[in-house]
């Protein structure tokens, strides 16, 4: 039972793997043949596409019922300086040989000598450092953290409030269509004549009667807030026509 749960587990795996590394390889031809059209939406979608495809492999590793791989040992059974066939197919060209040069590389359950020698020299390093300095470069560190998360809200605040700003509406449609209507077909307005605007204009002034006959046909628009205003000042051209034959 635990050789079939392991070879389900491994088709499984095989399977995630070889989406993830078909995603990869269509991103990579992106980057390389299509950069000069390629869209960062595009790209964002390729990203997630991969941390989708990782996400999934993780859960198949960590699931309940996968088998513990870490306790699975390989043994190379045959190794041989000829060309393999098999394993050419089985790696798609890249592995062409199995031999006591490359089982190091590809069997290794640990990093290269060089990594885990520079790993060392960091833990080292690490080590020599006091807890109050370690303290002091750890304060620093999170202080430059929040002076740049600050700066990026910041940013973004401005950003939307800028937006808001640019979609914020500067008149009322409603008052703007009643002008237009008003303007262009009388919309609205009264045929009414102010009262007292019926005073006498002297006969000597030539045209004036046609003028006040042309401007008796004209719409005028109430003015409810100013009719005290309207008779003092009628009054003063009924004046002015009474002191000054021939002039209004």
């Amino acid at each position: 039972r635990e050789e079939k749960q392991l070879e389900l587990t491994l088709e499984a795996l095989i399977s995630q793997v070889a989406d993830l590394k078909n995603s990869l390889v269509s991103f990579i031809y992106k980057l390389e043949n299509e950069y000069d059209r390629l869209t960062w939406p595009s790209v964002l979608d390729s990203f997630a596409l991969l941390s989708g495809q990782l996400n999934t492999l993780n859960k198949v590793l960590k699931h309940e019922k996968t088998p513990l791989l870490r306790n699975q040992v390989i043994i190379p059974l045959v190794l041989s300086p000829d060309r393999d066939e098999e394993i050419m197919r089985q790696t798609e060209g890249r592995v062409p040989v199995f031999s006591h040069e490359v089982v190091p590389d590809h069997l290794r359950t640990k990093p290269d000598p060089e990594v885990e020698e520079q790993e060392k020299q960091l833990i080292t390093d690490a080590a020599r450092i006091s807890p109050d300095v370690a303290q002091k470069q750890i304060q620093s560190l999170n202080k430059m953290c929040s002076n740049l998360l600050e700066k990026i809200s910041k940013e973004e605040r401005e950003s939307e409030s800028g937006g808001l700003r640019q979609n914020k509406q500067t008149f009322n449609p409603a008052d703007t269509n009643a002008l237009v209507a008003a303007v262009a077909f009388g919309k609205g307005l009264s045929n009414r004549r102010p009262p007292g605007s019926g005073g006498s204009v002297q006969s000597g002034q030539p045209g004036a009667g046609g003028i006040i006959a042309g401007a008796s046909g004209m719409q005028q628009v109430p003015m409810s807030g100013a009719p005290a205003q309207q008779q003092p000042m009628l009054a003063g051209v009924q004046m002015a026509q009474a002191g000054q034959p021939g002039k209004i």
